[in-house]
């Protein structure tokens, strides 16, 4: 599956990037996971943080490639992620765990299954690599998008 494919079949919509929009969202990302390291908070609401984080490194990877994902239908989250390896070369692997992820964001939020310290751990580890390999992708790929250019 490419991106051409997944617009043709409405899963991605064209989108013009810009640079404000991915600064913002950059800057989201970076204090979701400052958030997501408070310990005086719930597993569950780290867990949160950090997951908001991983989406919004899936989006600016989309979001700098030209695409968006397409709200109107289910499943943009699962869509965000498996294209990762599509926008930002994230190893299959890893999006293969960020994926499980999101299942269980799923599990807490839909269903109320509370979140182990293990998966949290997960999670916060995830990100963190996930947010590092953008800001070094966007310096790479588009430092224009960053003002570095």
């Amino acid at each position: 599956m490419t991106l051409q494919n997944l617009l043709a079949i409405k899963r991605l919509q064209a989108h013009t990037p810009d640079r404000a929009a991915i600064l913002k969202l950059l800057e989201a990302a970076r204090r979701n996971l400052a958030d997501a390291h408070v310990q005086d908070i719930s597993a569950d609401n780290r867990f949160d943080a950090a997951y908001k984080c991983l989406m919004q490194c899936a989006m600016l990877g989309l979001w700098a490639s030209g695409y968006r994902t397409s709200t109107s239908q289910p499943g943009h989250h699962q869509t965000a992620i498996q294209c990762l390896s599509l926008t930002m070369n994230v190893a299959n692997t890893d999006v293969i765990v960020l994926d499980a992820l999101r299942r269980q964001r799923n599990l807490s939020d839909y269903e109320g299954d509370p979140v182990s310290g293990k998966t949290l751990a997960s999670c916060l580890e995830e990100a963190g690599k996930l947010l590092a390999h953008t800001e070094q992708w966007l310096r790479q790929h588009h430092p224009h998008l960053l003002g570095d250019a």
